[in-house]
């Protein structure tokens, strides 16, 4: 398997357990995400992700809380740190830093709307001495109130 190809596949389930915690100004409720990447070297019309995630009240109450619950990937532990956190407005931005299961590090800006929202993450992943960029950019939408 390609090895850019799967750095893309981890870094992009990786930001989706991000986003997915974000709230900032977002509800609670069922929502989809769908995420494209571009990253320098990689074929385009890599497909995008689409990923549903129920954000509880709780959740959407305290989003500094839900990060510390981050899914860890299989039976791999990460260490990821959420710091400068910033909430203005309709706007939320932090970065994300991790040394395990690899190097990566991410500034991400997310705006809210009602029902929707969009954001960008940049992300940094060391990977066998190389380092590779790539820009991760999200558009979510609530689908209702949560089935579970």
């Amino acid at each position: 398997m390609n090895p850019r190809r799967n750095v893309a596949a981890v870094a992009a389930l990786l930001c989706i357990s991000f986003v997915v915690f974000a709230q900032g100004g977002r509800r609670d409720g069922q929502w989809e995400v769908t995420t494209t990447m571009e990253m320098p070297g990689m074929p385009a019309g890599m497909p995008p992700i689409t990923a549903t995630q129920c954000i509880t009240k709780e959740q959407a109450a305290d989003p500094q809380k839900a990060f510390a619950q981050v899914p860890q990937r299989g039976n791999q532990q990460n260490d990821c740190k959420v710091s400068d956190f910033k909430s203005s407005g309709n706007k939320v931005t932090y970065t994300v830093k991790c040394t395990t299961p690899q190097e990566m590090s991410a500034d991400v800006e997310m705006t809210y709307r009602d029902n929707t929202y969009d954001g960008v993450m940049k992300m940094s992943i060391s990977r066998g001495g190389q380092t590779m960029d790539m820009t991760m950019k999200m558009a979510a939408k609530r689908l209702g109130d949560c089935t579970q």
